[in-house]
């Protein structure tokens, strides 16, 4: 019996032992993210700095009439004679740690806020998704519904009523979606619609109400065309066009006349010859007017002018800052309006 005891005693002091441990592990980790907080905001501050003043250097470029993947501000290696040439996105070293640099321009996918009334092409890219034919519909009404400024429901779509039933319930945001994960609050948008099924480690859906009325995850797998999710076409931020030198071949088929086949070609041609983006062989679009080389006709080059452009003028920077043990990503957004006017829209971290 005292064998007995002695053990069970041990064991309970063992666990608090651990408790205690993990309970300083826990309270050392904040007490250096607390010492670091403002270093470490200062560098993510320092690091979208770099980011406006390379998409703004870029502009500047004699004969850089265009954006793409092979440029400084996407990764690529740029021009070797350059004033971009010696500068570096990643590990960049300032006071006590580091920072590394991502841009990403928002006119690679379509703004679903411009986009949203074109029945026609959002259910090309629902259809595209393999989004159920039956449901495509109803995410299209609920989609207008949810950014038109009236309650009048759409057929097919949903208003405040409806998400009052839910539970919990909320009321539709009549108004211009802000952040595209709005679209999981809205009717018909599942988890699998909005990040692709290829994608089982994106965060929990905010909101699955309506995923009951629909097929399992609302796709018809056998239909999809692309492994894409809405993320992956739609940004709510951008000027409205999408970059031919940027978009992925998903987003390409979103456009009125632009088959499988031409968005293919349409990624070989701006590839080059080693058939991979963002390397010193690629052949950026100088104009829209050269898709005629990928397969369109001179009438279907001019009819997707009017959705595409050469340029990007939106930007999204992520800013990844190490100091010591602490760790932290900052957001932000960018407009560059000229080379001189590269404007901070918003700034976040997580």
């Amino acid at each position: 019996m005292a064998i007995i005891i002695v053990m069970v005693c041990i064991f309970i002091l063992g666990l608090l032992a651990g408790g205690f441990a993990s309970s300083m592990k826990v309270e050392t980790k904040l007490a250096l993210n607390a010492n670091n907080e403002t270093e470490m905001e200062w560098m993510g501050r320092s690091g979208v700095e770099l980011a406006r003043y390379v998409l703004g250097q870029q502009m500047k470029l004699g004969g850089s009439q265009y954006d793409a993947l092979n440029q400084k501000w996407a990764g690529g290696p740029g021009g070797t004679n350059d004033v971009l040439a010696n500068i570096s996105l990643t590990d960049v070293t300032l006071g006590h740690g580091h920072f590394s640099i991502k841009i990403t321009d928002n006119e690679r996918k379509f703004n679903i806020n411009t986009v949203q009334n074109n029945e026609v092409l959002m259910g090309q890219a629902l259809r595209l998704l393999g989004v159920d034919g039956a449901t495509v519909p109803m995410i299209i009404g609920s989609i207008q519904d949810w950014i038109d400024r009236d309650d009048n429901t759409h057929p097919n779509g949903a208003e405040s009523d409806y998400y009052q039933s839910l539970s919990p319930p909320y009321f539709a945001k009549n108004g211009p979606i802000d952040d595209i994960t709005e679209l999981l609050f809205i009717k018909g948008v599942t988890p699998e619609v909005f990040w692709g099924p290829n994608a089982p480690d994106h965060p929990p859906s905010i909101f699955q109400g309506p995923a009951s009325a629909l097929s399992p995850g609302g796709l018809l797998p056998t239909t999809a065309v692309v492994s894409a999710g809405l993320a992956d076409i739609f940004t709510s931020v951008s000027t409205g066009v999408v970059n031919v030198n940027t978009a992925s071949q998903s987003v390409l088929q979103m456009i009125p006349g632009v088959t499988e086949s031409i968005a293919a070609d349409i990624i070989r041609l701006r590839a080059g010859p080693d058939g991979v983006d963002g390397t010193e062989d690629d052949m950026p679009l100088q104009s829209v007017g050269q898709l005629v080389n990928a397969g369109l006709s001179n009438q279907g080059a001019q009819a997707v002018g009017g959705f595409c452009a050469v340029r990007s003028s939106t930007f999204e920077v992520r800013v990844d800052v190490d100091v010591g043990l602490s760790h932290r990503r900052y957001f932000a957004l960018l407009r560059r309006n000229s080379p001189n006017d590269v404007q901070l829209l918003t700034f976040h971290w997580e």
